[in-house]
């Protein structure tokens, strides 16, 4: 890793272009200083097709009972969905020979067969996306309620035509080659093509052994599926890039875990989540078949990846162009990505190449974390003794990743092409840069492009860092106050982020600068300028005591408040009644700074 990030780099390399500028009414102000402070043998009872020829349609005979009603033509049964009649990664791919499931090394295939391991106790779905069974499954929420989907989403049954498939990946791990990885707790139940034509892979993460568990893999606990499953889709409804959440299965299953792995494991309740993406290839997909020398297969993957999801690249260019546009358009995207967590404050926690998808969605949330006050070196996993994975090194983290997928890519390429990919590479840094400049303007509500925009930034930072002002809310509260009140520094007594600012030396001055920078559009105005920030700013995001009031009460089996937290989390810019009772646009409480994650959680 860099000794100076790019999320600090980003900032400072403009900022001291400003300081050194005579005209800089920071000079006397801010110096060095700033460098410091800117940075789970299963007994599975398979429900075949005699069992299931009387009740379930198969993928050629869906969809009978539509709600034709509204014109939403929502599944009303789940009788009547069914999967793509075309399976594309079973009718691609080799797959593992050998259909036991145990744990050994696989070559020369992407998937292995595993079907999900049926839990022993009754199960129930306690939490579900409406949003996500309508709008990208096609059904209706109703069908939460029948007893043959509850078997579906929680494993114990498998769909006439269905194939379970776990995939083999490889991945750096905090820095260092690992090997083969692939799910150890994930099965992908097939493909659906909704009403759109948009083609969505379902997995199961949680439901059982895999070719490719280890340590801590199979089952999923209720606490870290109910943290999936929240994440995803507060992750979405915040613009970020990621997979989605479609239900939350619990179950009575005892499931043991040694959450922090410390020698003190605990009885837990297995639970699954039923997870979506368009795909779940990530860069260790393309590292363990080029590690293997797997070269074929390799190819195989990255033209059908091409072919699939980067469609202008495989319709307009030749073969010999592809693989760096495609290489250049995972640069950019995956530095927008990053650029996005960054802005809303998030750590993903577990960077490693195995957990980074070739779509730039994020995906695989474990110790993630949101911040709650500002601080760099934020880090929200426990087992990161070194802080690799910190909240400061993420853009870093991003560019070692790529450089992964460069090397991975490398045996597709002539020299001359592998020379153009480390030239691509290098434009990452400013990418970047470009965008996350681009997303703090919005947040600060800035029109337009200037010079010292970065150093109004920095020096925010800077105050954040030193008075550990909260992250979300000082951005939402400056949406609130009007430029009258910036320039006069009358802050309201409810905006408490901000008043946490107010000690530092340099905040009278920086609001007069701010305000003068405002003022630089005068077709601007107050009403605009407030509405703009407040659909940029969120004033809710899921910060790990809210997850962890929600496990609590869930583990005795009140589900109340995963439930209100979704329905926040689904309007995070809009502020809600039940939300402020909570406390989730308030100051954190005091317990909240003892709370940790780790790579169980």
């Amino acid at each position: 890793m860099a000794n100076k990030t790019l999320m600090t780099l980003c900032l400072l390399s403009l900022f001291y272009m400003v300081k050194n500028d005579p005209q800089n009414e920071f000079e006397s102000d801010v110096d060095g200083e700033l460098c410091s402070n800117i940075e789970e043998e299963r007994k599975h009872l398979y429900t075949g097709p005699d069992a299931l020829q009387d009740s379930t349609q198969t993928c050629t005979k869906r969809r009978k009972s539509r709600d034709t009603k509204s014109g939403d033509h929502l599944i009303r049964s789940f009788e009547d969905w069914g999967f793509a009649a075309d399976q594309l990664l079973l009718q691609t791919f080799p797959i593992d020979p050998e259909r036991k499931n145990y744990v050994r090394q696989v070559r020369d295939a992407l998937f292995s067969v595993v079907e999900p391991t049926p839990f022993n106790t009754r199960v129930k779905v306690v939490a579900a996306s409406d949003e996500v069974l309508q709008d990208i499954l096609d059904l209706h929420p109703d069908v939460v309620h029948e007893e043959m989907f509850q078997a579906f989403v929680s494993g114990n049954t498998v769909l006439y035509g269905s194939t379970p498939l776990s995939h083999r990946y490889g991945g750096h791990q905090f820095a260092s080659w690992s090997g083969q990885l692939g799910d150890g707790r994930a099965v992908m139940l097939g493909e659906y093509v909704n009403r759109k034509g948009e083609r969505w892979e379902l997995q199961l993460k949680g439901s059982g052994l895999t070719p490719y568990s280890r340590r801590g893999d199979g089952r999923a606990v209720l606490r870290s599926s109910v943290r999936e499953f929240l994440c995803s889709e507060a992750m979405y409804h915040l613009g970020v890039p990621t997979s989605r959440a479609a239900t939350l299965i619990v179950s009575d299953d005892p499931v043991i875990r040694d959450q922090f792995y410390n020698g003190h494991p605990k009885k837990e309740r297995g639970a699954v989540v039923l997870r979506l993406a368009k795909s779940w290839f990530r860069i260790g997909s393309l590292e363990i078949l080029a590690a293997n020398q797997e070269t074929q297969l390799l190819k195989q993957l990255v033209d059908f990846i091409i072919k699939q999801y980067f469609t202008d690249i495989y319709e307009t260019l030749s073969e010999v162009d592809r693989y760096l546009t495609f290489f250049s358009d995972v640069v950019s995207q995956t530095a927008e990505m990053i650029a996005l967590w960054q802005s809303v404050g998030f750590a993903h926690g577990v960077c490693n190449t195995d957990n980074f998808s070739l779509l730039s969605i994020t995906i695989d949330y474990g110790p993630f974390g949101f911040m709650d006050s500002y601080n760099p070196e934020f880090i929200p996993n426990t087992s990161d003794d070194t802080g690799m994975y910190s909240y400061q090194n993420q853009p870093d983290v991003g560019l070692f990743n790529l450089d992964k997928l460069r090397e991975a890519l490398a045996p597709l390429l002539t020299e001359q092409q592998r020379f153009q990919m480390t030239k691509i590479l290098e434009l990452y840094p400013d990418i970047y840069k470009t965008k996350y400049m681009e997303i703090l303007r919005r947040k600060m509500g800035l029109l337009g492009e200037e010079e010292d925009d970065a150093m109004l930034a920095a020096v925010l930072f800077k105050m954040m860092t030193d008075t550990k002002a909260d992250f979300t809310m000082t951005f939402r509260q400056l949406s609130e106050l009007s430029l009258n009140q910036l320039e006069n520094a009358t802050i309201p007594s409810h905006l408490w982020a901000i008043r946490t600012l107010q000690p530092h030396e340099y905040f009278t001055r920086w609001l007069q600068v701010y305000s003068q920078r405002l003022r630089h559009h005068k077709e601007d105005n107050d009403e605009e300028r407030k509405a703009r920030m407040e659909a940029t700013n969120p004033r809710y995001v899921l910060r790990n005591w809210m997850a962890e009031s929600a496990i609590r009460k869930a583990e005795k089996d009140d589900f109340s408040e995963v439930k209100l937290l979704l329905k926040v989390l689904q309007n995070p810019y809009v502020k809600q009644e039940e939300a402020e009772k909570q406390g989730y646009g308030s100051l954190p409480p005091e317990w909240a700074k003892k709370l940790r994650v780790s790579c169980s959680s």
